[in-house]
């Protein structure tokens, strides 16, 4: 209990109130029978109330003195034997124990009443109890009083009760430690005394006294140590006096816990340490003597002494004792350890029993995890010259243990123990390749050899200790030890001396580097001994093991302590064993068997142990697989060294090889430094399992699984081992990642190594076997992590894989390529101090092998290079300066035998190029560019990448303006500094010039290429790069882009298109399905045609401005219209029309027209050239991109007259030769025919206006009469029947074509200009009459076109004609109104009535009117008789002025009357009576133009022309239907009743109001034969009525006799309006003869006839008087 809480008064008057009550308890309980314990009870009880009375402060304190009265009562208690009294009392004394509150006298009073209890065997657990609380409380207890004390324990451990005896076993080990512990304590409080000298010789002797030397505490503890080694050895103990029986196996564990738990005090207390020595290692090696002298198995020896067998719990408490004093005391006993360490050896010796060679091993395990002592053994044996070797024993016998294991049959001498055991060892469990089999088994850790199998049994942690038969510190008898007991310990026992050695070498390496080591000699001596004494036995060892391990866990755990091994030897040079463990590493990783020429070199380094017999080899030659799994089948790799047929069969790999792999992996990885020579031995047998693995290199060397099929057998992988090879790959990657550690001879060793197996890969490749990667691949992976040591390593190893990129064998060449390309880009990304884009050297050294690989014909190593490419530019493009024409160079090596693929993948590089760096590449290197992309546009193999390309330079030309200045001042600086080295014509260009002329030449060549599409997109790309930055040229540039780009692609376009073939090519087009009008090579040149011409027209039109100022313009221009005139008149109708929409270009007609027709002509992408870009392009003032003011361009063009002299003679050509008809021999039957079509005929039309406005002011009579002959050669062109339905409008819906429209526009024009013009132009009107007239009667009489035989429009039907006549009646109805207005203007100049022009009109009208009802459409006579009227009624007058002029005209006007009032075409029965009416108005119509404008006028008019008009007149009263019969049943209907009326009123009226005689008597004549005819109708009608009966007439008799009436009628009223001199008797007598047939006619039945002849007889009414000239005459 804590002292403060003893102390305080609550504590303590609590325990005073226990007490008290105790006391008076047992004051009670006594008062009968012990009458003395009463009294003392009572007693004690007033003293303590006296006690608390006096020492209130501090109770505790006033017990102590009075502790002896105190404890009587309790002492006298037990003493009376009284079982209710010993328990109470007993409590009390421990109560005062716990509160420290007994005194030395007291203490002794108690352990007297203790012991007489124990001699009584009264409670002994209560005694026990008490004994341990009174000594281990405080230290009152203390010499004799201590001793027996511990001798009561003792005692008390002997009795024959279990709980008893264990209690009291625990309580003598909790005692000797608490007297143990008071040393400690009291060596912690400083002392004054002198020291006293040590008496060796009174120490020997053994004495109940402790040394002089010794305080108390450690004087109890001394005497208590002696006896209990005096018990142990059997003898009398000097101290304990009272001790009656005791075994030796507990004093062994008493000694044993002394010695572990307090080495401090033996080695502060030099007592201590003597009686160690003297004491305890004599008794540890005396009772180790019947071990020694046993031999299981063997017969015993002669002596009469019988051998005592050894004893296992005595054996195994002492071998933890020695287990505790090497490890503890070593220091002390370095002799005695020598003697100890000897005999664990011994005990491994096959004659010992079993147990006792596993209790040694534990012992040797507990040993070996402390490196501390492994060191210790080696500096003091070891390294001694005459001492015993007792490290490298150890380790020996350990192996020998193993092998022995091994070797002996089961039941043998090494069996448990002298009988016959089950036989249980070397039974493995039925096994399936290395897996026990059944249900629910998991495989047992195990070791399996020459048909012995060892399970192994334990598992024991790293440098952790896990004793199993040293801890049955309970068993009597030895125990059963399980199969592999032994071998595991063993196993681990090499393990942890590996582990220590491992530590002791390497921790002196690390604090050397820390500088703190010892002496480096002496470190290194040391560091030596250790290998040397353990490496042959520890590789035979652990080889044995590793060979017959089956399980993963302690493969690996062998692995490490091999590897490690090799690195140890490695660090201190000891090349011999490095060697050794490398190679048994290396046998280990690769199968069974396995020939590698170089592995058998090695063998004079490997242990003995390791060889086998050939009989052997074969009876266990399954056993590898038996003890792992096979993971792995797959071919012996094929060495150079060995014939092609060494390894015929496949080879397999067990889950052990790929984990030694893993392990040899390891070592190379992390301790590659050291391995130097032994690299080839490492990387060959890495390269052999890689290639059985069938891994095969990947992306920067690294490695993964790929089916490797070879003509034996194919690689065949288990799912146990599929998830470990990527993690294989890994790790190899990590071993050539880890050489960038290395130092400059370490990587040189590696290098040279790497090279040599890819050497012999070559070799195998050239005898056409398949070769391993592994080399080129593992050289890559250590380049690329060894960058910066460039200088050391990229000259070997860019030539010696520039060698394996010419390796006729693809595979190796491509990682060779692999190879380079990845090295190159790691390289220019490596960060390099100055970095390696300011180095021009090192950018050049870098890329100079990527370059070199363009020499080598093969398309893989292309498209390696290729990517490489493509890579750099994106990780580093903007660094690369120097570097581009060497990547440019690289990016344009086209060759012919390069397929899509490839141009596609170096055309992508150029793509990132021109898109990402044109404004980092150096302005010097920028023609390259332009070089290289017009290389890709050139070449033939992949026609999309040609035509991208030409977009590239696109974008390029681009690039070229928004970056001008820079560029611009890049260039002029460059020429300064260059100075004046080159001459010539080109060199007078400015330096950016000369930059853009490239561009434009290579556009130039693209456009000329054998295929359209690249063709068609070069022409537009080029004309849209000159549109959009030619501002940007020189003027005198524009003489180079004149000449030197733009005429020479016109020659050669015109050249190749003529020579072009015409028939379909299967070969190049295959089966893809071409558009008829594409389908060959001519067609699709005169799509380039096209292109080109409409592109350099529109450059002369957008940069007039600029080419008017240079010198040859005229004959540029002469040149560009020359070109256009062939291509005008080439057959072939797409080139013809777009070389006049060039033509309207330069002319710059519809730059922005909106007129419809336009567009139907020409598709968009004909009608402009490919600028339409330009509108969008760039702002820049400077350039052409924005449409010129046409108005001052047109100004600056008018003046030079010349120029479009030339230009009115080019399209009087193209006119003249395209529109001649075809000969009679070209439409022979079968004859292809060429006709000009309709929209090039219209563009020709289109044309005209805007040329004749500029050269109106020379347009003489000759060239409007070469227009009309154009014009009308123009409109005469047919159309073929396939193409009528799209150009000639349906019947109904008759409108005009375009090209007609064109035609009237072309000739409003000129009506224009002549009408406003000069009296020179104006003389052309009787020319230009002849052309409308012309034009007018094409409606009727439509043009004949040569010997081409065509059908009029609305006789066809569908397309089954070869050629259509065009429809040309609302044109000839336009070009007549053009007549009349024209003629309304003109009719009084003097050429037009000198001309006769009248005459002209009259002729032409009187074709339709003459034709009237059978016109095409009847809306032209219609317009004919208006345009009549007006003409007529604008003419007479003029004609009366000017009699001589018109003499022929009066003869025509009168054709014309009776041709149209006559006409020999009947209306058709269709005709509607509305329809019939109008028409019948519009005779009457004329016949009153006659009444009123020429028979007034007859004076001046030809005599003949009036008898003629007088004539019709006559017919028109007569004939008054279209039939001369009155009875024509059809023509009822069309009797022209008006018609006849006014001809007879008209004939009447002039007839006798006319003085004149003759006029009289031809009208009387008339008259005379007119009532002739109508008495006969009349007569016959008559007659017909009575006939019929009641029948009505037909409805025509009816009419016909009705208007005869009326005509009657109106002649009657007219001879009575007439002087009576102007009618002859003879008249009247005839009509008076009428009149009884008229009187006949009152019969009729029909209304209108009787309403007729009433309104006749009427008229008689005046005649039925004589007049009164007849009666004179009568009388």
């Amino acid at each position: 209990m804590h002292a403060g809480i003893k102390n305080s008064p609550e504590v303590a008057k609590k325990l005073l109130d226990s007490l008290q009550n105790d006391l008076r308890t047992i004051s009670s309980d006594s008062k009968r029978k012990h009458p003395e314990v009463k009294e003392a009870s009572e007693t004690i009880q007033l003293k303590l109330r006296t006690i608390s009375t006096k020492n209130e402060g501090n109770i505790i304190a006033g017990l102590v003195p009075a502790s002896t009265e105190i404890v009587k009562p309790f002492v006298l208690g037990c003493e009376t034997k009284n079982p209710k009294l010993i328990p109470l009392c007993l409590s009390c004394v421990q109560r005062l124990i716990t509160y420290e509150a007994i005194s030395t006298s007291a203490a002794e009073h108690i352990i007297e009443m203790l012991w007489s209890l124990m001699e009584s065997g009264q409670e002994e657990l209560k005694l026990l109890q008490t004994a341990i609380l009174l000594l281990t409380t405080n230290s009152v207890v203390q010499h004799d009083a201590l001793a027996k004390a511990v001798v009561l324990c003792f005692r008390l451990h002997f009795t024959k009760d279990s709980t008893t005896i264990n209690t009291a076993a625990a309580t003598i080990k909790q005692l000797v430690s608490a007297i143990l512990d008071r040393v400690l304590a009291e060596d912690q409080i400083p002392t004054t005394e002198p020291p006293v000298p040590l008496n060796s010789e009174e120490l020997k002797a053994g004495s109940k006294t402790p040394p002089k030397s010794l305080r108390p505490c450690a004087g109890d503890a001394y005497l208590l140590f002696q006896d209990l080694c005096q018990l142990v050895n059997a003898d009398q103990p000097y101290w304990l006096v009272g001790m009656t029986e005791m075994t030796r196996t507990f004093g062994l564990e008493l000694l044993e816990a002394v010695l572990t738990s307090y080495p401090s005090i033996f080695s502060a207390h030099p007592e201590f340490s003597f009686m160690l020595k003297e004491k305890v290692c004599p008794l540890v090696i005396k009772l180790f003597s019947p071990s020694l002298k046993y031999r299981q198995g063997l017969p015993p020896p002669p002596s009469p002494a019988p051998v005592e067998k050894p004893f296992f719990p005595i054996v195994m408490r002492l071998l933890r004792i020695v287990s505790v004093l090497i490890k503890n005391y070593y220091s002390l006993l370095v002799t005695e350890c020598e003697i100890f360490l000897s005999l664990l050896v011994k005990f491994l010796e096959p004659e010992k029993p079993m147990w006792q060679r596993c209790l040694a091993l534990e012992v040797l395990h507990k040993l070996s995890v402390q490196p501390e002592l492994i060191k210790n053994f080696c500096e003091s044996y070891d390294m001694k010259q005459h001492s015993t070797k007792v490290f490298r024993d150890i380790v020996n016998a350990l192996g020998a243990f193993i092998q022995s294991q091994f070797m002996n049959a089961p039941g043998g001498p090494a069996s448990q123990s002298g009988s016959k055991l089950p036989d249980t060892q070397g039974t493995p469990p039925a096994m399936v390749a290395g897996m026990p089999v059944g249900g629910g088994v998991s495989p047992q850790p195990a070791f399996m050899y020459r048909g012995v199998w060892i399970p192994l049994v334990v598992s024991i942690p790293t440098g952790q200790t896990r004793s199993v038969f040293l801890e049955m510190l309970d068993k009597i008898d030895h125990p059963m030890i399980p199969d592999g007991f032994g071998v595991s310990i063993a196993f681990y026992c090499l393990l942890e001396i590996v582990n220590s050695v491992r530590v002791l070498i390497l921790g002196d390496v690390e604090e050397k580097g820390k500088g703190k080591g010892r002496l480096p000699g002496a470190n290194k001596e040391l560091n030596e001994e250790l290998i040397n004494s353990s490496w042959c036995g520890m590789l035979a060892a652990l080889s044995l093991l590793l060979d017959a391990s089956t399980d993963e866990s302690a493969t690996e755990s062998i692995l490490k302590c091999m590897e490690t091994y090799a690195n140890l030897c490695g660090h201190l040079g000891m090349m011999t064993p490095r060697d050794a463990f490398i190679t048994a590493l290396c046998k280990a990783s690769l199968p069974p068997h396995y020939t590698l020429t170089i592995l058998n070199t090695h063998n004079a380094s490997s242990p003995k142990s390791l060889n086998r017999t050939s009989s052997q080899e074969f009876q266990y030659a399954m056993e590898p697989i038996e003890r792992s799994q096979v993971v792995a089948v797959g071919t012996a790799l094929p060495t150079a060294s060995l014939p092609a047929g060494a390894h015929q069969g496949p080879v397999m790999l067990t889950a052990k090889n790929i984990q030694c792999m893993r392990a040899l992996l390891s070592l190379a990885h992390c301790h590659g430094g050291i391995l130097g020579t032994a690299w080839h031995l490492v990387l060959a047998t890495l390269q052999h399992l890689v290639w059985i693995l069938g891994l095969k290199p990947s992306n920067g060397g690294s490695l993964k699984a790929g089916q490797q099929i070879t003509e034996a057998t194919s690689t065949v992988i288990t799912t146990a081992v599929m998830a470990d090879l990527p993690v294989l790959s890994a790790m190899l990657s990590r071993l050539f990642e880890s050489s960038q550690y290395l130092d400059d001879v370490a990587l040189h060793h590696l290098i040279d190594a790497l090279c040599k197996l890819s050497t012999e890969s070559m070799e195998v490749a050239y005898a056409n076997r398949e070769p391993s990667l592994f080399a080129v691949a593992k050289l890559l992976e250590t380049g690329l992590v060894n960058l910066s040591r460039f200088e050391i390593l990229w000259r070997p190893v860019t030539a010696h894989l520039l060698e394996v990129c010419q390796h006729p064998h693809a595979g190796m060449r491509s990682w060779g390529a692999e190879a380079i390309t990845s090295l190159v880009r790691s390289l220019l990304k490596h960060k390099f101090d100055p970095p390696i884009h300011q180095n021009e050297k090192l950018q050049i050294s870098v890329l100079s092998p990527l370059q070199e690989l363009s020499g080598i014909p093969h398309g893989d190593i292309r498209q390696r290079q290729l990517d490489c490419v493509l890579q750099v530019l994106h990780s580093c493009g903007e660094t690369l300066q120097q570097g581009w024409p060497l990547i440019l160079g690289v990016i344009g090596a086209l060759n012919k035998d390069h397929n899509e693929k490839l141009v596609q993948m170096a055309f992508q590089c150029l793509q990132l190029v021109v898109t990402d760096y044109l404004p980092v590449i150096g302005s010097q290197h920028l023609e390259v560019v332009v070089e290289v992309a017009a290389r890709f546009g050139l070449q033939t193999q992949e026609l999309n990448v040609s035509l991208t390309a030409i977009g590239l330079l696109w974008n390029i030309s681009d690039n070229f303006f928004q970056n001008r200045q820079r560029i611009k001042q890049d260039l002029d600086s460059q020429k300064k500094e260059n100075g004046e080295k080159s001459k010539g014509k080109e060199q007078e260009l400015p330096p950016f010039d000369t930059l853009w002329m490239c561009l434009f030449r290579r556009l130039g060549d693209l456009c000329v290429d054998s295929r359209p599409a690249v063709r068609k997109s070069a022409g537009q790309t080029l004309f849209s790069t000159i549109s959009a930055h030619g501002g940007l040229l020189q003027q005198n540039t524009w003489r180079t882009v004149l000449w030197k780009v733009l005429f020479p692609l016109l020659e050669n376009v015109k050249k190749f298109s003529s020579s072009a073939s015409t028939t379909r090519d299967e070969l190049t087009t295959g089966n893809i399905l071409i558009h008829h009008s594409r389908d060959t090579a001519e067609k699709q040149w005169a799509e380039t045609r096209v292109l080109s011409l409409a592109g350099v027209a529109r450059t002369f039109n957008a940069k007039r401005r600029i080419l008017q100022h240079l010198g040859d313009f005229p004959r540029a221009w002469s040149l560009l219209l020359e070109y256009i005139e062939t291509a005008a008149l080439c057959r072939n109708a797409e080139v013809s029309l777009a070389a006049l929409k060039s033509f309207q270009e330069i002319l710059q007609i519809n730059r922005d027209s909106k007129d419809k027709s336009d567009d139907l002509d020409l598709p968009q992408s004909m009608l402009r050239p490919p600028s339409v870009e330009e509108m969008h392009r760039s702002e820049d003032s400077s350039t052409a991109s924005s449409p010129p003011d046409e108005m001052t361009i047109s100004d600056s063009a008018d003046n030079d007259i010349p120029l479009w002299s030339v230009a009115w003679k080019v399209w009087v050509n193209i006119g003249t030769n395209a529109t001649k008809p075809p000969d009679k021999s070209e439409t022979a039957p079968g004859e292809k025919v060429y006709v000009p079509s309709q929209h090039f005929l219209t563009a020709l039309m289109h044309t005209f206006p805007a040329l004749f406005d500029h050269i109106k002011a020379r347009f003489t009579t000759s060239d409007l009469q070469q227009f009309s002959r154009v014009l009308h050669a123009a409109l005469s062109v047919p159309v073929h029947g396939d193409a009528s339905p799209f150009i000639i409008p349906s019947y109904p819906e008759v409108t005009i074509t375009p090209l007609q429209e064109a035609s009237l526009n072309a000739m409003e024009a000129l009506v224009k200009a002549i009408r406003a013009g000069s009296f020179s132009l104006q003389s052309m009107y009787p020319d230009l009459f002849d052309q409308l007239l012309t034009c007018a009667t094409f409606g009727v009489q439509a043009p004949s076109y040569g010997a081409i035989q065509a059908k009029s429009f609305n006789t066809v039907k569908g397309p089954q004609v070869d050629w259509v006549t065009m429809n040309f009646v609302p044109f000839s109805e336009r070009a007549l109104e053009m007549v009349v207005d024209l003629y309304r203007d003109a009719c009084s100049h003097q050429t037009v009535i000198q001309a006769h022009v009248l005459h002209n009109v009259l002729k032409m009208l009187r074709l339709p009117l003459g034709l009237k009802y059978d016109c095409p459409s009847p809306s032209t006579w219609q317009q004919a008789i208006t345009a009549f009227f007006s003409v007529i009624t604008l003419g007479l007058p003029v004609a009366r002025k000017h009699p001589a002029d018109f003499e022929g005209m009066w003869q025509e006007l009168a054709r014309l009357f009776e041709d149209f009032l006559f006409t020999k075409h009947p209306s058709p029965p269709t005709l509607s009576m509305e329809d019939f009416q109008r028409d019948e108005a519009i005779d009457c119509k004329m016949v009153h133009l006659i009444r009123d404008e020429i028979l007034p006028y007859a004076s001046n008019v030809p005599n003949p022309f009036v008898m003629k008009v007088m004539e019709l007149l006559n017919r028109g009263s007569i004939h008054s239907a279209m039939s001369d019969t009155f009875v024509d049943t059809d023509s009822s209907r069309k009797l022209r009743e008006d018609f006849a009326k006014t001809c007879f009123e008209t004939l009447l009226q002039f007839s006798f109001v006319s003085k004149k005689s003759e006029e009289g008597a031809v009208t009387r004549v008339a008259v005379l034969s007119l009532l002739q005819r109508c008495q006969e109708v009349v007569k016959k009608y008559v007659d017909d009525e009575r006939l019929s009966g009641k029948c009505p007439l037909p409805r025509p008799r009816l009419a016909e006799i009705t208007a005869v009436l009326k005509a009657i009628t109106t002649l009657l009223q007219s001879l009575k309006k007439a002087p009576a001199s102007c009618v002859e008797a003879a008249v009247w007598q005839q009509v008076i003869q009428l009149y009884p047939a008229l009187v006949e006619c009152t019969t009729s039945s029909s209304p209108q006839v009787t309403r007729a002849l009433k309104d006749v007889l009427h008229e008689y009414r005046d005649l039925l008087t004589p007049p009164p000239t007849l009666v004179q005459n009568g009388r």
